[in-house]
């Protein structure tokens, strides 16, 4: 569904985590993976879960008080990880590269089924560029995993702080240099386009109701207030003009 004209787009900044990568599967995965190498059992989906919940978007807020100093989505995600094992009964201290490989597992995160093929359609009519909490070090290690294309990886590192604060979104335009109003930030996540309409970007709200595991999605909107709202990347393009 479209609101309004598309001519004054130059280029798509996109949330990554959820949007463009199924994180939840990827993680299960890999835990089920390490798991089984070092004998342990565990609700892996539910540490999957507490690892994103309480370690990254719980480190974010932290962050975000200043109850912690600013950290790379990489150390927020090791933070998170050492809790777990600890509490699993893991030897963290003996086995510290395992430890590493592990947590960098969200460097190779699977794409949904449409993300490089739909990324690949937007990019021959506009700029297509990361605009996520994740390091660049992590993204630009998942574009090559997960095939995406990017023109331009950007990251709330940039500017030392996470979205939804306003400059990470400012930074973007300024480093782009576009007008907030010639960005369409794409995101499966309400807050992350609300706050870029805040500041003028234009919006795409891209339905991903697996995010959370096949229990953990909503019912598709086709109302919300975002000047589009799709079901995957291939129906953006599609509304978008892109061949």
């Amino acid at each position: 569904m479209s609101i309004e004209s598309s001519t004054e787009i130059k280029a798509l900044t996109f949330d990554v985590f959820g949007t463009v990568v199924d994180w939840r599967s990827s993680i299960i995965e890999e835990l089920s993976r390490f798991g089984e190498e070092y004998a342990l059992t565990a609700d892996w989906p539910g540490i999957a879960d507490r690892w994103r919940i309480e370690g990254y978007i719980g480190g974010i807020k932290l962050v975000s008080e200043q109850s912690l100093p600013f950290q790379t989505a990489d150390q927020l995600h090791l933070r998170m990880l050492e809790i777990l094992l600890h509490e699993l009964d893991f030897p963290v201290e003996n086995n510290t590269e395992a430890v590493r490989h592990l947590n960098q597992a969200w460097h190779r995160l699977h794409p949904w089924p449409d993300s490089s093929t739909g990324l690949d359609r937007l990019k021959t009519n506009f700029v297509i560029s990361t605009l996520s909490n994740g390091n660049v070090a992590l993204l630009t290690n998942m574009a090559k995993f997960a095939e995406l294309h990017w023109d331009v990886i950007l990251s709330a590192e940039i500017v030392g702080s996470f979205k939804p604060t306003p400059d990470c979104y400012r930074n973007a335009a300024k480093l782009l240099d576009l007008k907030p109003e010639q960005i369409l930030m794409v995101a499966a996540h309400e807050g992350d386009l609300k706050a870029a309409q805040a500041i003028g970007f234009k919006t795409a709200y891209v339905f991903r109701p697996d995010e959370m595991g096949p229990d953990g999605g909503k019912g598709f909107d086709p109302d919300l207030p975002f000047d589009y709202v799709t079901h995957d990347f291939h129906e953006l393009a599609t509304a978008l003009g892109c061949s």
